[in-house]
């Protein structure tokens, strides 16, 4: 079965550029959370609703969007060919990674000097801690590893298809596949399922920190199991589901029933880790095994059930979430250091931490919306990172008579 739809997508489309709005979000409230600095800068004021709502946001953000970039991309392989995805997959993904990782990393050697004067009251520290020596493991990938981690995906997933080829596996496999999700999906035990490998990572992850959940990795090229278990399982699993139209809507059917579960769940979860962090956070001991099989069954419910409401209240076409859903990848790369900015800026203000959080996002969305519509949407930019260049709409001007 090979699966390919024409059809824009509006509902999946809305949902992956929200996933990708919603890092904005997570890390506009770094500064805010209670506890140990985990963080460049720490606001004078904390707050606890801002430390509950990054934690439930991250629960899900990231494998919503792994389902969704597995999905598409199987919907892209077979329209465009192996080969020409591939360029466009360098081109959309491994170019920006290379383009505008030292700009983001420049910025945020700036941004941590101008941080470090605000901490000590206006002067540089006389001793700086030093930078970690960089190698393979610790080379900071900032919030652009998904990018790093989207290119080993894709490569991995088109060699794993060739050597199925090879050995003629692959018509089986995929076979069994759409039979397995014909028969676990529309009863609601996918979610399950999906839960008990990312449960297992979670067990055995070294140092895990519960309260940020699945691993991210920022640092270094060498993946991390974890990682790669729970967010290559996310996308392997939407790369299975396109191939037939009816497995998505089957496994979202219960989106509803999901979305109560996910609410149970995170709530169980954050009772247990609390909104204070700190860097040593172990779980109490009656949680250690509770814990990770709740965070990781909420994790997809929460996938599953808002790729079902999303599916429901979105499915039609609106200018308003297209153009958003377009400008979310631009502003996903760029919104670190404008965030960051805004949080060093503030973090001397009086103001309850709520408002100042709400300020930061008033004040970065709509600047850097701007500059998607001025600067990329119609540029090379734009070409680059959407795949296509759009050319603004010339008025019509009619000659009146003098």
């Amino acid at each position: 079965m090979s699966y390919v739809s024409s059809a824009r997508l509006h509902g999946l489309d809305a949902l992956r550029g929200g996933a990708l709005l919603l890092g904005v979000f997570f890390h506009a409230a770094f500064s805010f959370l209670p506890g140990d600095q985990l963080w460049l800068v720490m606001d004078v004021q904390r707050s606890a609703s801002v430390s509950g709502g990054a934690y439930v946001l991250h629960i899900f953000r990231m494998t919503i969007f792994f389902v969704l970039a597995g999905y598409f991309g199987r919907m892209q392989t077979f329209r465009l060919g192996t080969g020409a995805f591939l360029r466009d997959r360098l081109q959309r993904i491994g170019v920006p990674l290379i383009v505008f990782w030292p700009m983001i990393m420049a910025c945020i050697i700036a941004l941590s000097i101008w941080g470090m004067i605000m901490a000590n009251g206006g002067s540089m520290p006389e001793n700086p801690p030093a930078p970690p020596p960089l190698t393979l493991k610790t080379l900071p990938l900032t919030h652009l590893w998904f990018l790093y981690v989207l290119l080993l995906l894709y490569g991995a997933m088109l060699a794993g298809r060739g050597l199925l080829s090879l050995l003629r596996m692959k018509s089986g496999l995929g076979k069994l596949s759409d039979t397995v999700l014909r028969w676990v999906a529309p009863i609601g035990l996918l979610p399950l399922l999906m839960a008990m490998p990312t449960a297992l990572a979670l067990m055995n992850h070294p140092n895990w920190h519960p309260f940020f959940g699945i691993p991210t990795p920022d640092y270094g090229f060498v993946p991390v199991r974890a990682t790669v278990i729970a967010y290559g399982g996310a996308f392997w699993l939407g790369w299975l589901m396109q191939r037939d139209p009816q497995h998505l809507s089957r496994a979202t059917k219960l989106w509803p029933v999901f979305l109560i579960g996910a609410v149970a769940l995170s709530g169980y979860c954050l009772s247990v880790v609390g909104t204070t962090i700190s860097y040593y956070q172990p779980l109490p001991e009656e949680a250690q095994q509770l814990y990770p099989v709740a965070y990781a069954l909420s994790v997809w419910l929460w996938t599953f059930g808002l790729t079902g409401l999303c599916m429901k209240i979105w499915s039609k076409e609106s200018p308003v979430r297209r153009y958003v859903a377009d400008a979310s990848y631009w502003l996903y790369i760029i919104h670190l250091p404008i965030v960051m900015a805004l949080q060093i800026w503030v973090s001397k203000w009086a103001w309850p931490a709520e408002l100042k959080y709400v300020t930061i996002l008033g004040l970065s969305i709509p600047l850097m919306l701007v500059s998607y519509e001025l600067l990329v949407r119609y540029t090379f930019v734009g070409g680059l990172l959407n795949g296509r260049k759009r050319t603004r709409k010339k008025r019509k001007i009619t000659e009146q008579p003098v």
